[in-house]
């Protein structure tokens, strides 16, 4: 099962050259539309978004040139490695996971529920920005394979599902 992250504000402050509501607009946009890849220049800034349905079996974005050069070989068990993740819901990008919507509070979702496509199942700490991690899919909550606060890398295997 693969994530859909949708990002919103943990701070006001924003890296210089682009600000926030400029690239939540263009999340949105990609998004909504059929691309796979946007990238977007400017002020000595560059945004460059990916759709984790693009990645296949979502690797790193800073390894895709490596993915695109790779032999034929290792494309093979990139596409085999798809299949076997297809129950699992990979971490759209490297962060810290929160399990919880805060400390003390019950965890978003736990091993044996069923969740509706769409549910919420965690969200990933990432340049202090919040990308929340929806299923893409229902499906029943088999196992749980990160702690909350945990650093996670884009592509490892969050949950798992049946």
């Amino acid at each position: 099962m693969h994530a859909v992250t949708r990002s919103r504000n943990a701070s006001a402050t924003t890296a210089p050259g682009m600000k926030q509501e400029q690239i939540k607009t263009l999340i949105d946009a990609l998004a909504a539309s059929d691309l796979a890849e946007l990238e977007f220049s400017e002020n000595g800034s560059t945004l460059r978004l990916v759709k984790l349905s693009a990645l296949g079996a979502a690797p790193a974005a800073r390894n895709l040139p490596v993915a695109r050069n790779a032999p034929r070989r290792a494309l093979e068990e990139t596409t085999t490695a798809s299949a076997t993740a297809s129950t699992e819901c990979l971490a759209p990008l490297h962060g810290v996971v929160h399990l919880q919507p805060a400390p003390g509070e019950p965890p978003f979702v736990q091993t044996g529920q069923a969740v509706e496509a769409g549910r919420l199942l965690c969200v990933i700490e990432a340049m202090k920005m919040f990308n929340e991690v929806r299923a893409e899919r229902a499906g029943t909550v088999q196992q749980v394979l990160a702690d909350s606060g945990q650093e996670v890398e884009a592509g490892q295997p969050l949950f798992r599902f049946d």
